[in-house]
């Protein structure tokens, strides 16, 4: 189109008319002489209206979707990483309680036998043969070779080798373990071995081998062991829980019982442990050894309902004639 005179005009009294028909329209409000054109314009063009939206709006949609999709992906991903950090704060929460718990008990079972510890963690277990794990404390923290390890359970082994800030503790259930140790009740002595990291019999806690130094002494089931203590209290101090008697066996033709242990310690699980750094002044005994559970009583047998004996029926007695004895008139 040409832009002319004549068309700029035009195009000028039609913007007058639009803005004078609008200023109408609003003052009169619902009472406009426009309604009717209005409602005739709504009715004509609302159907298209609504049918381009129906077909545009779908179309903004997608390419507001994708236009947000970078954005969307980074809240997420935000927000699993939230997610991840407060799971791992939760877990690491859970595991300082446990540990704290399990120090707890330790320093406990330690003030029972007089004993001097520094507190460690596990940090690794041995791959090789020997079965060993890694604490985190080594002589910066007066830990020394052949020092007792224990948890507040029991005995878990030895210091073997140390280093500035770890040390390798050999446990009890390695077959080149050999402990000293004594029976609770009959003070009986005898040789606790390590059983291998297959342990003897499966299932559960690696058992131990004992055997007394006599023959003839009494030994069953249920019997528990605490460490003898060795000369100079190295490697083992005295009055450490070792285990309980799980079953006894004897070769046939043969003297000689071997005992399986039960350990109070779990292998297993290891984690917080103390080195003792010095020996109890007195030999505790058997002072740390858990209470035994007791037992449940035996509740009295109910008494029977007493069978009373009825009277048997008396037998009347008839009545006896009066005799008289004859006299001779």
């Amino acid at each position: 189109m040409r832009d002319t005179r004549r068309t700029r005009v035009v195009l000028g009294a039609l913007l007058v008319t639009a803005l004078v028909l609008i200023t109408v329209d609003y003052r009169g409000g619902e009472g406009s002489p426009l309604r009717v054109l209005r409602a005739a314009g709504d009715a004509v063009f609302g159907p298209i209206e609504r049918l381009s939206a129906s077909v545009v709006r779908p179309v903004g949609n997608a390419f507001d979707a994708i236009t947000d999709a970078p954005g969307e992906r980074r809240r997420a991903e935000r927000l699993e990483r939230e997610n991840q950090r407060l799971r791992e704060q939760l877990r690491a929460q859970r595991i300082d309680a446990e540990r704290a718990a399990q120090l707890q008990r330790l320093l406990g079972s330690a003030g029972l036998g007089g004993y001097k510890i520094v507190p460690a963690q596990v940090i690794s277990a041995g791959q090789g043969l020997e079965d060993t794990v890694t604490i985190d404390v080594g002589s910066g923290s007066g830990v020394r070779p052949d020092m007792t390890v224990m948890t507040a359970d029991g005995l878990v082994g030895r210091v073997t080798r140390v280093g500035p800030a770890t040390a390798t503790v050999l446990l009890a259930t390695d077959a080149a373990s050999s402990v000293g140790a004594r029976l609770e009740d009959s003070r009986e002595i005898g040789i606790v071995q390590g059983a291998g990291r297959r342990g003897v019999g499966g299932g559960g806690l690696t058992p131990l081998r004992l055997q007394l130094l006599n023959a003839h002494a009494p030994l069953r089931a249920g019997q528990r062991l605490v460490t003898l203590g060795s000369q100079g209290e190295r490697p083992y101090v005295p009055g450490v829980p070792i285990g309980t008697v799980e079953r006894v066996e004897q070769s046939i033709g043969s003297l000689t019982r071997t005992a399986y242990v039960r350990p109070f310690v779990n292998f297993s699980t290891l984690d917080v442990v103390g080195v003792v750094v010095a020996p109890p002044k007195s030999d505790p005994r058997d002072a740390v050894l858990p209470p035994r559970p007791a037992r449940p009583s035996t509740p009295p047998p109910s008494p029977s309902p007493s069978t009373t004996a009825s009277p048997s029926p008396s037998t009347s007695a008839s009545p006896r004639a009066t005799q008289t004895p004859d006299t001779g008139d």
